[in-house]
């Protein structure tokens, strides 16, 4: 009797995956995947192919070649109405872009995740006080705060990295507060303090490791708005300065033209259609796996 329980028993055990199961494991790793391959790709071609790629130079084009239509020789894209080559300055405009981004970012992480997390730590005045002068900063649109203040200090890429920084600061304090919130009064926190801790060794041992993989998640999402924000600035004429190429600014250039030469629209519009959907798709598959783990 024992024997046929135990054969009973192990019939019922699954011998393989099931398919669904299978499907869904597949299916995780291509959502988190294919957005990951997009952006790798992307830094690649901007950061590292001018270095192997036989580029033209992105300025200082002749007049003479303006206008050369796609598949050129020595001009896959074609050129601009200033004989620059499209392609170059698709690439070259693409780093200044992530660039911009990812400093803007990088300043709002490392600002805004300390004041945050200060700020829900120690609570009290001092939180009251940090808040409400953030509440001001994002009771302003966010786009006419940004223009007032690169019109204020001017067009260059580093007036715009800190331009753009006044609405990345406020938001990520606010994240990080409320993620410093929700553990400061655990249990591992409390015994921190019990252990005679400092409040900046709590805050940088116990605190930071458990607040900044939510943190990176929120800048993943935030480098689409970066760059789309950027690209309005540099369409407007307040962001990079032109004859350098950046994605807004060779789609103001481009709608000069735009019945006779719509692809010099495309290209730019495609590339941050590309790059905004790949970084806002992969920091939401990275947000919806570490919401299921």
């Amino acid at each position: 009797m024992a024997i046929a329980d135990a054969s009973v028993g192990a019939a019922l055990i699954p011998t393989s995956v099931p398919r669904s199961e299978a499907w869904g494991k597949i299916r995780r790793k291509l959502v988190v995947g294919v957005p990951a391959g997009l952006v790798f790709l992307l830094l690649f071609v901007c950061f590292i192919g001018p270095f192997f790629l036989p580029l033209a130079p992105p300025t200082g084009g002749s007049v003479l070649d303006s206008g050369l239509p796609p598949g050129t020789p020595g001009h896959p894209l074609g050129t601009d109405v200033n004989g620059n080559d499209v392609l170059s300055r698709l690439i070259y405009g693409g780093r200044a872009s992530l660039m911009i981004a990812i400093a803007v970012n990088a300043i709002g992480l490392i600002v805004g995740g300390v004041v945050g997390a200060i700020s829900g730590f120690l609570g009290g005045k001092i939180d009251t006080l940090i808040m409400r002068g953030l509440d001001v900063l994002i009771a302003f649109p966010s786009l006419v705060l940004t223009i007032a203040i690169a019109q204020i200090l001017g067009p260059s890429l580093p007036n715009t990295i800190l331009a753009l920084s006044a609405f990345s600061i406020p938001a990520v304090a606010r994240i990080a507060r409320s993620a410093t919130l929700r553990i400061a009064n655990m249990p591992f926190i409390q015994a921190a303090d019990l252990s005679g801790s400092t409040t900046w060794r709590t805050l940088t041992r116990h605190i930071a490791p458990n607040i900044i993989p939510q943190m990176l998640n929120f800048a993943l999402l935030g480098m689409g708005i970066v760059i789309v924000t950027e690209g309005a600035l540099s369409f407007l004429g307040m962001g990079v300065p032109a004859p350098a190429p950046s994605w807004g600014n060779m789609i103001y250039e481009g709608q000069q033209s735009l019945s006779a030469t719509p692809l010099l629209v495309l290209w730019p519009s495609l590339a941050l259609l590309v790059t905004v959907l790949s970084f806002n798709l992969l920091g939401e598959n990275l947000r919806d796996e570490m919401n299921g783990r």
